[in-house]
């Protein structure tokens, strides 16, 4: 759900995220120095749920030059909207099979493949309609039950088993670590996923770029980024903290 905001609380929001992506500038290029990197080597992705579409494109304006969607609903309702001539749009969120058809030759890029049943979808569309789609397999790197993503030891296999479909293009690695955990944790569960993420590239899979580790959000980006993150989605560190009780108007 986005909210609808008066004029007067836009200008408070413009002035809010541009002061936010000032900070996230700095922190970025920070923690790229802190891993060996330049700033050009960090992806910054705008996590957009529930954020009202005149404030994704002042962002844009600003220099975000990727936004991610996590509802396929939420991006079809704003879709129209975007400065798309500006920015990627990516999709972030979880996945159902009867979704897709929404988002192949929409977006950019689907961050969250984790099975091959998603995977054969994206590539009959992606034939029919004539377009190649890239994609990132979601790791479950906290092997949690309730969350989506492959398991470290089936991540080879899967990527070997998508790799031979047409019109579909591997592009690296997707992982949302456990929450409410120890920063300890957390940076295990990032270096970890770093360890697959080279492990996988320097096996040279046939038809598997290994371009993008996209993990890391606005609670640890920074330190995602030293643990070998070239991707990061970042969403309340941007825009604030979201608001769930406004409703579409």
């Amino acid at each position: 759900m986005t909210e609808k905001l008066s004029t007067e609380n836009l200008q408070e929001r413009f002035r809010a995220v541009e002061e936010n992506l000032e900070e996230i500038e700095h922190n970025v290029t920070v923690a790229a120095q802190k891993a060996g990197k330049t700033r050009t080597d960090i992806t910054v992705l705008a996590a957009t749920k529930t954020v009202p579409v005149e404030i994704i494109n002042y962002s844009i304006e600003k220099g975000i030059a990727y936004i991610g969607e996590n509802k396929v609903q939420e991006l079809m309702d704003k879709y129209d909207a975007y400065e798309k001539d500006k920015a990627q749009v990516h999709f972030i969120g979880h996945l159902q099979v009867n979704k897709i058809k929404y988002l192949v030759g929409r977006v950019q890029m689907i961050q969250s493949v984790d099975s091959m049943k998603l995977a054969k979808e994206i590539s009959r569309l992606s034939q029919k309609r004539e377009v190649q789609t890239k994609i990132l397999v979601e790791v479950n790197i906290g092997r949690e039950e309730n969350k989506s993503g492959v398991l470290p030891e089936n991540l080879e296999s899967l990527l070997e088993e998508i790799s031979v479909l047409p019109n579909i293009s591997i592009c690296g690695l997707m992982a949302i670590p456990p929450a409410n955990v120890k920063k300890e944790e957390t940076l295990h569960y990032f270096s970890q996923m770093y360890e697959y993420f080279v492990d996988m590239s320097r096996k040279k899979l046939d038809n598997v770029s290994m371009d993008y580790l996209s993990m890391g959000m606005s609670a640890d980006y920074a330190e995602a980024i030293e643990c070998g993150a070239n991707m990061v989605r970042i969403g309340s560190a941007l825009y604030g903290a979201r608001d769930y009780s406004k409703k579409n108007v």
